[in-house]
């Protein structure tokens, strides 16, 4: 643990001198917990209006899924934090890839990947250190986001049911169970595809292909397409989970120490 500790902190003092990886991690999170709040106070006003999600013509798919006990400003407040709270799943996939990208071949471009190749460090040790240095900063700034987002609600003095469902088992096992796992596989898909290219903003750009995905189902999750409920929620933890491993597993067997310099041009 002393050398994974070493690594993170070799990582951190320098990747958060890019001031791009420090506007991500700092601006994202609070754009994130920011917008959902103005939407709450624009529409505050409605979701005290008496009158039922019936008489307001909102869809049935609607009423049967989330809506139920609210009236209709309530249905429509949870209706749209349903689309916002898909983002605070995403954040720990897409922060990591700015600062892993930069993680080997950055060691590349400076000459200090042979001298750390040259340390006991394991390659185990190794990964897990520079993931980690990515996968912390991205998990911690969404928890941070999360726990911004729900104090603002209580400050607006949005209804109880509302902020219920923000609360509820199938956010906080997306955000406290999946954003990490998620987080875990977008950092060693960077430092995998980092280790590949000699060039940092390559690296940057080939990376952030993984977003795509889950982009894909984030999409499909909005249309409808694919219903979002605690065991589908459980599931994909699973198969994320499954996924990081293999990732994690083929970094191992890439991580060639004593051919990398001369082989991965």
């Amino acid at each position: 643990m002393k050398h994974v500790r070493t690594i993170i902190n070799k990582e951190w003092s320098e990747v958060f001198k890019n001031k791009m990886v420090l506007s991500v991690v700092l601006i994202m999170p609070i754009l994130f917990a920011i917008l959902p709040l103005v939407m709450l106070g624009v529409t505050s006003n409605t979701a005290a209006l008496d009158i039922s999600p019936e008489e307001a013509g909102l869809p049935p798919e609607l009423l049967s899924s989330l809506c139920d006990g609210m009236n209709a400003g309530e249905c429509t407040q949870v209706y749209m934090l349903s689309q916002f709270m898909l983002f605070f799943v995403m954040m720990p996939l897409i922060i990591p890839t700015t600062i892993a990208a930069y993680s080997i071949v950055g060691e590349k471009t400076t000459r200090s990947l042979e001298p750390l190749l040259a340390t006991p460090t394991t390659t185990i040790e190794l990964l897990v250190g520079k993931c980690f240095a990515a996968v912390i900063p991205a998990v911690g700034a969404t928890f941070v986001s999360f726990l911004i987002f729900n104090l603002g609600i209580s400050i607006l003095g949005i209804s109880s049911k509302v902020h219920a469902y923000v609360l509820s088992p199938i956010w906080l096992v997306g955000i406290l169970l999946l954003g990490p796992v998620l987080s875990i596989i977008s950092a060693m898909f960077a430092i995998f595809v980092s280790s590949r290219v000699n060039d940092p903003r390559v690296a940057e750009q080939i990376s952030s292909v993984m977003i795509v995905p889950f982009m894909g189902v984030f999409l499909l999750t909005s249309f409808g397409v694919i219903t979002l409920n605690l065991s589908s929620m459980f599931m994909a933890v699973i198969i994320c989970a499954v996924l990081a491993a293999g990732f994690f597993y083929l970094g191992t067997l890439v991580f060639d120490r004593e051919n990398i310099l001369t082989k991965w041009k």
